[in-house]
């Protein structure tokens, strides 16, 4: 009776977990300020992305938003990225260059070469993608910018992953979309607690509170989430999950890219806040217990109530991140969710081993 006693317990957690989900899955947008239109400065930090900024500068420069500028970051690239940068603000005054030279401090640091790129720029409310991403609409940008108000500082979007129909492509987007669920649910709840840098926005005011990024500047990872980490509040953040205010970006293609992507951004999650990492530790450790508990209780137990447990846990499961699903236009994996999150469960036990010993300090 312990076994299902566990088990039960496992459950019941899981089943509170998609309760908090279900504030954003049933998230109704706030009224935006649609009274003033803020300028904006568009910030995009580019390391060797020459072919993706040829693509979506374009449709950067097309945003029909009044006033904004944008600030191209080329962080020591060694391709073709500086020129192209060079040829478009040739042709449009809007275009701001910071070329960024490797120094001895920091070398190939992101963050460095961000805060050269937030101190160019010349409006106080700023908007973060990066080179890779295209956004979904013309009116991206304005969709991001109406969500500041006096009080909201700090807009989380959402940065989606181009479809395809790959077994790994399906697990990303799951990953990603299961990450959004999060993020976006605890922002609802008053306990924000990440972003992410493909769509972003934040104000200088906010940016200078906290000195920057200088209390993790030597982290790889992080100039999203760790800095979100830092400044969030109940009362400074607010989501924007419109669909034409999605970014899109294409995932990676191999196993072993994407795990390395993965093993990066363990190094930041570690360094959240203590209620943060033990709501997550929480979350992921019963999503691992579930499945062999499941499997221990229907073999060695009488499997009537061990079953009905797994039907309410799927239930509440394929409801709430179904229809969180939905909302971010992932419809496709909906009916793949429970052998996804079996797959990344064990593939996020993979990568956190593997990971927790390595140690970067590039970005790129």
């Amino acid at each position: 009776m312990v076994l299902l006693y566990v088990f039960a317990a496992v459950v019941v957690i899981n089943c509170l977990y998609y309760f908090l989900f279900s504030k954003f899955s049933f998230f109704n947008a706030f009224e935006k300020n649609t009274s003033t239109a803020f300028p904006v400065s568009l910030l995009v930090c580019a390391k060797n992305e020459a072919e993706n900024l040829r693509k979506h500068i374009p449709l950067w420069l097309k945003q029909n938003y009044p006033y904004f500028e944008i600030i191209l970051i080329n962080d020591a690239s060694y391709d073709d990225t500086l020129e192209v940068m060079e040829q478009f603000a040739e042709t449009d005054a809007r275009i701001k260059i910071v070329n960024v030279e490797n120094n001895e401090a920091f070398w190939a640091n992101k963050k460095y070469a961000l805060t050269l790129g937030i101190k160019k720029a010349k409006h106080m409310r700023m908007v973060f993608t990066d080179a890779d991403c295209r956004p979904a609409s013309d009116v991206w940008l304005q969709e991001m910018a109406t969500h500041f108000t006096e009080d909201k500082q700090l807009i989380l979007g959402y940065g989606a992953y181009e479809k395809g129909t790959s077994f790994l492509n399906r697990l990303i987007r799951f990953e990603t979309l299961m990450t959004a669920v999060q993020y976006f649910s605890y922002a609802q709840c008053g306990i924000p607690y990440m972003g992410v840098g493909r769509n972003l926005a934040y104000t200088g005011d906010l940016y200078h509170s906290t000195n920057g990024f200088m209390s993790h500047i030597k982290v790889a990872s992080g100039d999203d989430d760790l800095f979100v980490n830092e400044v969030a509040t109940k009362n400074n953040t607010a989501i924007c999950v419109a669909e034409n205010a999605f970014t899109y970006s294409l995932p990676k293609k191999t196993w072993k890219t994407w795990m390395l992507q993965k093993k990066r951004h363990i190094t930041t999650a570690k360094l959240y806040k203590t209620q943060h990492r033990l709501l997550l530790a929480l979350y992921y450790l019963t999503n691992f217990l579930f499945w062999p508990l499941a499997i221990l209780c229907l073999v060695f137990l009488d499997w009537r109530l061990p079953l009905l447990l797994i039907v309410i846990r799927f239930a509440a499961q394929w409801i709430i991140v179904g229809k969180s699903a939905k909302k971010l236009k992932e419809n496709d994996i909906i009916a793949w969710i429970p052998f996804l999150e079996l797959f990344l469960v064990f593939a996020q036990l993979s990568i956190f081993i593997s990971g927790s010993t390595s140690k970067s300090t590039r970005w790129k």
